[in-house]
């Protein structure tokens, strides 16, 4: 089965002090992860596709290194400025052109969690979809997707091809091995340029959440805290009783 597994470069979140380290998409990697457990159950191959600056390279040789068998890299240094909508209609762009059995991506990026991507290349691509995928499994030609829903887990059979987006309590993605760093190395990585894909949003600017005020404990005896409640909410607060 061919896999193309669609990775981001985020700063890295788990310092404590911001460094300006970028990382593999912690997201991705459990998608990358799985992608090469069922390869080597079933046959097939794994490749990736970036899309981000120069400096993304790093972050798609660790993934190399994982295992995964050769990489796009779609060269875009405003990768700040595109919005998720951008950056489904650049991959889509490029995998047009493309054949794969399962597209799999992070269910969203750790930098802006907005999980909106994967949802709209498969819109744009016409595919069948899955999200939030917590296990996977290959039944002859199809992709058998274990989710987490609202209230409980759910299995669904999607007919290759596909797309599917990945959590990241699927797994524990693989630590590179000396031998899978040195390999990645000699891994063809093929550098492309899409100028289309135009964003529908903008950031004006970052603002860190409001501190809720504290909450109010009163004791005393069920009547008189039931008074003091409704009065509270009544005069103080302006609730319609």
């Amino acid at each position: 089965m061919r896999f193309c597994v669609c990775i981001k470069q985020v700063p890295d979140i788990s310092t404590a002090v911001q460094t300006g380290r970028m990382v593999l998409n912690a997201y991705d990697a459990s998608a990358v992860e799985e992608a090469l457990v069922l390869k080597e159950a079933h046959g097939g191959t794994v490749d990736l596709l970036l899309v981000g600056p120069e400096t993304a390279r790093e972050t798609i040789r660790k993934a190399l290194a994982m295992g995964a068998d050769s990489a796009t890299h779609i060269v875009r240094p405003d990768v700040g400025d595109l919005d998720s909508s951008a950056v489904a209609e650049i991959l889509a762009e490029h995998l047009a052109d493309h054949s794969f059995d399962v597209i799999a991506t992070g269910k969203q990026s750790q930098d802006t969690d907005s999980g909106l991507a994967g949802s709209m290349l498969a819109e744009r691509l016409g595919l069948p979809y899955a999200s939030n995928a917590v296990g996977l499994a290959v039944e002859g030609d199809a992709l058998v997707v274990t989710r987490q829903g609202d209230s409980g887990q759910e299995i669904l059979e999607l007919q290759t091809p596909c797309m599917v987006t990945c959590s990241n309590d699927m797994n524990d993605p693989r630590i590179p091995s000396l031998k899978g760093i040195m390999a990645a190395k000699r891994k063809s990585v093929e550098q492309v340029e899409i100028s289309t894909g135009t964003p529908q949003t903008r950031v004006e600017g970052l603002e860190p959440v409001p501190a809720r005020e504290p909450g109010q404990l009163f004791e005393g005896e069920a009547g008189e805290l039931a008074a003091l409640v409704v009065d509270r909410l009544v005069n103080e607060s302006g609730v319609e009783l």
